[in-house]
């Protein structure tokens, strides 16, 4: 019965992205109804932006009084579920 632990954390990971993911919104009035972050002027490519250019989590949850770092996890989690379904061609090199 080993495999039920597993089974079992899984349902719960599952249970707690979904939650996550109510973190975030689109509203045809906001961004043109771009994904943002519970119903906020911040878009979730915003986040992302930031978060590749260096900055740590710290520094944009002190730039956004009303951000909290769940929302930034779920900003994360959007990502990475949409790059999950597409396929993007590394670049090719002469070797």
């Amino acid at each position: 019965m080993a495999g039920q632990g597993y089974h079992v954390n899984e349902a719960v990971r599952m249970e707690r992205e979904a939650e996550l993911l109510t973190r975030i919104t689109i509203d045809p009035e906001i961004f043109g109804g771009k994904p943002i972050v519970r119903g906020h002027r911040l878009a979730v490519e915003h986040v992302l932006g930031m978060l590749a250019a260096g900055d740590t989590p710290e520094t944009i949850l002190q730039g956004y009084s009303w951000l909290e770092a769940e929302d930034i996890r779920a900003c994360l989690l959007y990502a990475r579920r949409l790059v999950g379904h597409e396929r993007v061609e590394p670049a090719l090199t002469n070797r």
